[in-house]
């Protein structure tokens, strides 16, 4: 399988469509990124993962939890077309609230089961169709599964300062092995 932009056009002088990253690249970078963040969680001491927060920011836990939500959940929506709705999403993440740091580790390793578990399940031309992602967020299934690879790094970031700022080096940014 491979995934295709929009602007990308059939070459009718040799029948190929053009790629850039095959499925299984994208997932697998996507997993990097999934094992880094985890890494992130592990490096957060138990009593400030919870309640550590700078400048009105929510605490890590919660930014996991919301990572957790929406990629976990919206792989089966991103495979399939069935979306839980925004409103059951936010109940959902609402009744998972994790109380250690080993039950948000448990939760985030269940999410990226669910993704690797739903990946394999996409039909290649779903990543082209638009579809309405939670009832709310109309775009591309490549866009959208994009968007929750963006949200991750983004809040992965807000780890990283709120790590140095308890005096703890982060995992190197780059390491997603």
């Amino acid at each position: 399988m491979a995934i295709f932009f929009p602007s990308e056009v059939l070459d009718m002088a040799t029948a190929t469509l053009p790629t850039f990253i095959s499925t299984e690249d994208f997932l697998n970078h996507w997993l990097g990124h999934r094992r880094l963040t985890r890494r992130v969680i592990e490096a957060f001491p138990e009593d400030k993962l919870f309640t550590f927060s700078i400048g009105g920011m929510r605490p890590f836990a919660e930014l996991a939890l919301e990572l957790i939500s929406i990629a976990g959940d919206g792989m089966e929506g991103a495979a399939t077309g069935v979306w839980m709705t925004e409103a059951e999403r936010a109940s959902r993440e609402l009744a998972r609230q994790p109380r250690t740091k080993q039950e948000l580790l448990r939760l985030w390793d269940e999410a990226t089961a669910a993704i690797e578990s739903w990946w394999p399940k996409i039909p290649t031309g779903r990543f082209q169709e638009v579809d309405r992602a939670f009832g709310l967020y109309e775009g591309p299934i490549y866009s959208t599964i994009l968007y929750y690879m963006d949200n991750e790094v983004h809040h992965r970031a807000q780890g990283y300062v709120y790590l140095r700022a308890l005096g703890i080096e982060p995992p190197a940014f780059y390491d997603r092995r």
